[in-house]
């Protein structure tokens, strides 16, 4: 179990990838630089909101000021679109100079050598918690660094447990006690207000259970770590509760899109991302909302790690290596641009760029909510096995065909575990 305190209070050390990453690396020699004068020009890229794309910008016109021989020429699109994009350009050997990354598809561009060796530039890691610098790693190598960092939560609406006279949660839940809750607001609730979306439908929530019970989500060797029976196990665990007004239904969820049900109202809890803070306090209009440890049968080991809500990473095939490099080391160490972002991706991985940053508000909410839960964390994932992404969009497509009824837990397991294992194969 790792020392969460180290993570928020001290700089981490003397680690071998920490060392490496900051100590080695001259860039390739066949890097090219540029002046003042005549600046080389490098592309990146990131998906989000028009909120995130403000700041972003407000951090490359920073970065311009203090690298007068840098110009960055940038651009966004939404999360489902950002991939598309990104298949399609490595499909034709055109990749950004530099990207905003997603650990889910680390390992598909990093063993097809389409992202660059980050040991082989000068990025300052010191900063960093030895625990969260292999989430970019993959057979020795460094292609992600963590710009930030997330973990696991249940928010809830304060205001409507206390008009529907049910105490607040304190975050010390087995399952069975988090159903009898969920149960709880979806009764009182009138029909109006149901306690929560089914949360076995979420991968990430699913990988936290099994690290409750010490199974792996993969192996070594990119198989998964976990049985059928553990899968059925699994979606099981809520099967009382669908159909009743303690879930809400797949039918209404999909009809509230693009928002979420617990930012339509719609529901008093979600169990999701941390970061998702002032995305929810947005779309609800709500005055305040809570952050508890999402429920475990094991009270010494709630599963639960910081992941990087995002990284940075650079095209294998950049022409600017040195430039990449300066410019992915500003956006994750600077404290000026920890300023600027916040929270909005995560709480800073960076001591650095943290110290540098005003917490309050919505954002301290965040970062206390990580602090709360520092005796519990253990190291970060590292990246999943290729093809991921397509793994956990089914997990939650065949989650949502048991929601609706349309398979059972039998079926839903059989279906899922056909779906990986045949994926698994493809990418072997």
């Amino acid at each position: 179990m790792i020392n969460r305190r180290n993570f928020l209070t001290t700089v981490a050390l003397g680690t071998a990838s920490a060392a490496f990453l900051s100590a080695c690396g001259q860039s390739s020699s066949s890097s090219k630089t540029g002046s003042a004068e005549n600046p080389v020009t490098i592309t990146y890229t990131w998906w989000g909101n028009d909120d995130r794309a403000e700041r972003t910008r407000k951090a490359i016109a920073l970065f311009e000021s203090k690298n007068p021989d840098v110009k960055v020429n940038g651009n966004f699109t939404d999360f489902a679109g950002y991939w598309q994009k990104r298949a399609t350009e490595a499909a034709g050997g055109g990749l950004p100079d530099v990207m905003q990354w997603d650990l889910s598809y680390l390992r598909d561009y990093g063993q097809r050598n389409q992202l660059l060796d980050l040991g082989t530039v000068k990025i300052n890691t010191d900063a960093f918690d030895k625990s969260l610098l292999p989430s970019g790693q993959i057979r020795g190598k460094t292609y992600g660094i963590p710009t930030s960092t997330n973990a696991f939560a249940v928010y809830y609406d304060p205001a409507k447990l206390k008009a529907m006279g049910i105490a607040e949660p304190d975050g010390t839940w087995n399952y069975k006690e988090f159903n009898s809750f969920l149960a709880e607001v979806g009764q009182k609730g009138n029909g109006t207000l149901f306690g929560g979306t089914d949360y076995t439908g979420v991968w990430w929530m699913f990988n936290i259970w099994l690290r409750q019970n010490n199974i792996q989500a993969f192996t070594d060797e990119g198989k998964l770590g976990f049985s059928k029976d553990d899968l059925k196990k699994w979606w099981n665990t809520t099967a009382q509760l669908r159909g009743t007004p303690a879930i809400v239904g797949e039918d209404k969820t999909t009809q509230l899109l693009p928002k979420s049900p617990f930012g339509s109202n719609v529901t008093a809890t979600e169990v999701t991302w941390d970061n998702f803070m002032a995305g929810y306090l947005g779309d609800s209009g709500a005055k305040e909302l809570k952050l508890v440890p999402v429920p475990s049968d094991n009270s010494d080991n709630l599963g639960l790690f910081l992941k990087p809500s995002m990284l940075m990473v650079a095209s294998a095939k950049t022409k600017y290596k040195d430039a990449a490099a300066r410019f992915i080391d500003f956006m994750v160490n600077d404290p000026e641009v920890g300023q600027i972002f916040k929270t909005s991706r995560g709480v800073p991985a960076s001591k650095t760029q943290r110290d540098g940053t005003t917490f309050e508000g919505t954002d301290k909410l965040v970062v206390d909510y990580e602090k709360s839960i520092e005796k519990y964390l253990k190291d970060a994932p590292e990246p999943p096995i290729v093809g991921f992404g397509t793994l956990e969009s089914s997990f939650k497509r065949v989650s949502s065909d048991l929601n609706y009824g349309k398979l059972t837990i039998d079926g839903a397991a059989d279906a899922w575990f056909k779906e990986a294992e045949d994926l698994i194969k493809q990418n072997a």
